[in-house]
């Protein structure tokens, strides 16, 4: 039986990995780049092919962003790492893990429940 992988990404970290002006317009910076992951759903990423489960974390101004086919996003309702850690514990163990995001200790708590870790550069485009 083929497992879906699944996709987290980490929307702040994601979209603040460039300065482009995306701090004028969270909500907006957030949707562009769930417009832009509905792309890798059926194709998936490096060492996740598709298709993929992707899910979107966002936070903060970016909570009212919503899903779109392809995309779950998921409103943290405090911390979006917090959401993170929680999505990738529920998720079931054999099935493979990874989430997008340049923070080191977000990385460091995934990876004890058994995700793998890329940099934004894996799904990156500009919003501004």
């Amino acid at each position: 039986m083929v497992t879906t992988s699944l996709v987290i990404v980490d929307a702040a970290n994601v979209v603040g990995s460039v300065p482009d002006g995306w701090w004028r317009d969270r909500r907006g910076a957030a949707e562009r780049l769930r417009d832009h992951l509905t792309g890798y759903a059926g194709t998936g990423l490096p060492g996740f092919p598709g298709p993929v489960e992707l899910v979107l974390v966002v936070e903060g101004a970016a909570r009212a962003v919503e899903s779109v086919p392809g995309v779950r996003v998921e409103s943290a309702p405090g911390s979006g790492d917090d959401r993170i850690v929680e999505l990738v514990a529920e998720r079931q163990a054999e099935r493979p893990c990874l989430v997008v995001t340049a923070d080191r200790e977000l990385r460091r708590r995934v990876e004890a429940h058994g995700a793998r870790c890329a940099g934004p550069r894996t799904v990156r485009q500009a919003t501004g």
